[in-house]
């Protein structure tokens, strides 16, 4: 998997350092880089050694995917839109061995769909809340409720598809 950064720089997308993010608007200090942090960093409220908190790290991980595609590969929308719908929708209980089983639908659908593209967003318009609204949490309940309303925000953005 290509870090971020190269991921942009191959979709032909210059980052800037600087101010907001150029992605979902979170008033930062050095845009996309805190967005990244934040949304990294926010998970550690969570003892994941609880089960119950695990699915918030998918969750979050989606929004943030879906709410920054362009530091992403093009398949990456699919993956995260496709596993908030059967995490959203669908009420499964995600866990690590559920994420290879649609990684393996998904390149299964690649082989006969090669040129979808979904339709994406436009930028500030992913999602009213963002990775800079974690910072509100004082508690893992709060982080849980959160991120719940964060993913709920960014799928309900990408209905289109």
């Amino acid at each position: 998997m290509k870090d971020f950064i190269t991921q942009a720089e191959i979709n032909g997308i210059s980052l800037n350092p600087l101010g907001d993010c150029q992605f979902c608007g979170a008033k930062f200090e050095k845009g996309i880089f805190d967005c990244v942090n934040q949304a990294n960093q926010a998970l550690d409220l969570f003892d994941f050694n609880d089960l119950d908190f695990h699915q918030y790290r998918f969750l979050s991980v989606d929004a943030h995917a879906l709410q920054h595609p362009e530091i992403h590969g093009r398949w990456s929308n699919h993956f995260h839109l496709s596993r908030l719908h059967l995490i959203l929708e669908k009420k499964l209980n995600w866990d690590y061995k559920t994420s290879p089983l649609l990684s393996n639908y998904l390149n299964q659908y690649k082989l006969k769909n090669e040129h979808e593209v979904l339709n994406v967003p436009p930028v500030f318009f992913r999602g009213e809340i963002n990775s800079k609204n974690l910072l509100d949490a004082e508690s893992p309940q709060q982080m849980a409720e959160i991120i719940l309303a964060w993913a709920n925000s960014v799928y309900l953005s990408w209905q289109e598809n």
